[in-house]
């Protein structure tokens, strides 16, 4: 039977190419198994209207993770779901706060229902909690703009997430260089390039602190 840990992380390499390569930047094995354990939560999450036709069918199943982050904060998730026993078990020894996952599944289940993309929920609360996860907490601030770099790239507004990445990598001077990877995958944003030249791209990012 495959570890636990290596099939998250096969997951995430499959879904998220960009983070899975910027989660290899952090050499501490249990902090980048932290980081996985996000993503996969993450992919789980984006995998749903891929799987389901219908907005209704697409909600029942977010309403089932939601429902599931009340074991995930409380110690006790599902047995033998190995995203939430992952979550569950950082979240506790890092100390994270449920409202960032909370409000991650509700822009969701907004977009299925047509709604538009909520970046903040969507972007910026998910690099902040990887950033808390690998440096504590203090430093949600100094990523919020990386986070809209990399939210705005994604969706389809590249002249604004240009004009925004000065003042993001300005911020990023004040985070500690254990925090980088969290956020480093903001780097790739607009780039379309082959695996190795993307590798190269954030070794130089991570080199310098910034996006």
């Amino acid at each position: 039977m495959a570890d636990p840990a290596e099939q998250l992380d096969a997951q995430v390499r499959a879904a998220d190419l960009d983070r899975w390569l910027s989660s290899r930047l952090v050499s501490d094995g249990r902090a980048r198994a932290d980081l996985i354990a996000l993503y996969a939560f993450e992919a789980e999450l984006l995998a749903i209207p891929t799987r389901v036709t219908q907005p209704l069918l697409a909600e029942m199943r977010y309403t089932w993770w939601a429902e599931q982050m009340d074991g995930v904060f409380t110690g006790v998730p599902r047995k033998g779901h190995p995203v939430l026993e992952a979550l569950s078990d950082m979240a506790t020894r890092h100390g994270l706060e449920r409202g960032p996952f909370d409000a991650l599944i509700e822009a969701h289940i907004g977009r299925v229902h047509g709604e538009p993309h909520d970046l903040d929920a969507f972007y910026v609360g998910p690099m902040q909690t990887a950033v808390h996860v690998l440096a504590g907490p203090g430093h949600a601030s100094a990523v919020a703009d990386a986070g809209r770099v990399w939210g705005l790239s994604q969706t389809g507004r590249a002249d604004e997430a240009r004009a925004l990445r000065p003042a993001a990598n300005r911020a990023l001077k004040s985070l500690p260089p254990a925090a980088f990877p969290g956020l480093a995958h903001a780097a790739l944003a607009g780039q379309d390039t082959p695996e190795p030249l993307k590798r190269l791209r954030l070794i130089w990012a991570a080199l310098r602190g910034r996006i």
